[in-house]
């Protein structure tokens, strides 16, 4: 074959190219039935200590999950436990003080869906009790609260999971699966955002119509915060407020950093964290950022993260390697090929001379005499619609409890992403870089 000229080179490239653009859909089969355990096995008897938004959410999805039943709930307002009793849809005994639970010989399990600020509390006396602990996330309010959490859990010999469902998610382990394989290539740039547009976005939630000290153990409640007045607003919108949650960290980037830590292996506190953003429209009172935007150094890899409560884009990490890009949206996977096929200098070439310019082409296309080969085809993997990636994760939790393996993510998992949240909250406040002392276990900056 002769020297082809660049015009050449390029349209067949261009046509390989575009036979390697096509895609390719693959369906995910769904996991829960395969993590439950076993028909010889007994059904695990759990309790739910909180039983509001996402508490009742995890009940809804537990129902779905044949080895665990519900024997009883604990809230500290009158709406939630009923709710509750309706989430599980079936009569089951609440109450206020959540010890009465604990206390019953009965109960191998305790799903944990209270305020970030009393997640030690709860577990530690979870773990007192001798009951496996299922935590929502993110698992600690501060770094010395997931400290004690894990120390307890250890000493406990305990098994703990930490409630970031998209660990579970088919998808994201199908992505764990292609990043192991080398596929991508070198990934040294992570990029992940969860973005939202509306009041409820930004937990602008509505106040409900009976609450007030009669309704709702407001004392109790605050235990483990500064003291003061009954504020409704405060306990249906927590997660806006210092004292109780940890803001788009600890509610939005706790997901992205969970599912980064599974899909790459990297179960690790990053070694430092920049955080810049700013509270643009809810100016409700709350003392967190309506947008935040964080830099990770993570061993061998950067972390790009926002969240944006003012723009909807969506729910979506990249993973740039070299050869190939992937990423997760929502339910659905995708892996396009990076073009990485040899091809001719164009560019600079421009001031060359039309003698040097066709020499080089034809000294190029002689040491690469055959025309580039087509790219790969672009995979994409979706889970089936209503897929509840949180009934695979309460699944995995329900046949630890019963085997005694290990859970996909357990007190140093969740603890290490919940430290990484800790990190983009302390850069924000203290206009600096955070950084990880391993030394003394805590964030210095």
């Amino acid at each position: 074959m002769g020297p082809i000229s660049r015009r050449d080179f390029v349209r067949l490239g261009a046509g390989a190219m575009a036979a390697g653009a096509a895609a390719k859909s693959i369906a995910l089969e769904p996991e829960v039935l395969a993590a439950q355990t076993a028909q010889t096995e007994r059904k695990i008897r759990f309790v739910s200590i909180g039983t509001g938004i996402r508490g009742c959410d995890l009940l809804r999805s537990a129902r779905k999950v044949s080895s665990g039943v519900c024997v009883g709930t604990a809230d500290l307002y009158d709406m939630h436990r009923k709710a509750g009793v309706e989430a599980w849809g079936a009569d089951v005994p609440t109450t206020r003080d959540y010890r009465e639970l604990l206390d019953r010989k009965d109960v191998d399990a305790v799903i944990v869906a209270v305020a970030d600020f009393q997640h030690r509390r709860v577990v530690l006396d979870c773990v007192a009790a001798g009951k496996d602990v299922y935590c929502e996330k993110p698992m600690s309010h501060n770094v010395a609260d997931g400290l004690a959490m894990v120390k307890a859990v250890q000493e406990g010999k305990r098994i703990f999971q930490a409630g970031s469902q998209r660990v579970s998610n088919t998808a994201v382990k199908k992505a764990a699966e292609i990043y192991k394989s080398g596929r991508l290539g070198e990934v040294t740039s992570i990029e992940a955002y969860t973005d939202r547009n509306s009041p409820s976005g930004a937990w602008v939630y509505p106040i409900a119509p009976d609450a007030s000290p009669e309704t709702i153990d407001w004392k109790t409640w605050l235990r483990d915060a500064p003291d003061q007045p009954f504020d409704a607003a405060r306990f249906f919108r927590w997660r806006c407020f210092a004292d109780y949650g940890e803001g788009v960290a600890g509610d939005l980037f706790v997901h992205l950093l969970s599912g980064m830590q599974c899909v790459t292996g990297i179960n690790a506190i990053p070694e430092r964290a920049y955080s810049t953003g700013n509270l643009t429209h809810f100016k409700d009172g709350r003392d967190f950022p309506d947008l935040l935007e964080t830099l990770y150094d993570y061993p061998g890899v950067r972390v790009n993260m926002h969240c944006n409560q003012n723009n909807a884009a969506g729910d979506i990490t990249i993973f740039y390697g070299k050869e190939a890009t992937m990423t997760i949206n929502g339910n659905t996977l995708t892996v396009a090929p990076q073009d990485t096929r040899p091809q001719p200098e164009g560019y600079s070439l421009n001031g060359w001379t039309a003698e040097a310019k066709q020499k080089y082409l034809e000294e190029w296309h002689a040491a690469h005499p055959q025309p580039p080969a087509a790219l790969p085809l672009t995979e994409t993997f979706s889970a089936q619609q209503g897929y509840d990636d949180t009934a695979d994760h309460i699944a995995n939790f329900f046949h630890a409890v019963e085997t005694r393996e290990h859970v996909v993510e357990d007190e140093v998992f969740g603890n290490n992403a919940a430290i990484a949240c800790h990190m983009a909250n302390h850069s924000y406040f203290n206009k600096n870089v955070a950084k990880w002392d391993a030394a003394s276990q805590s964030i210095k900056g």
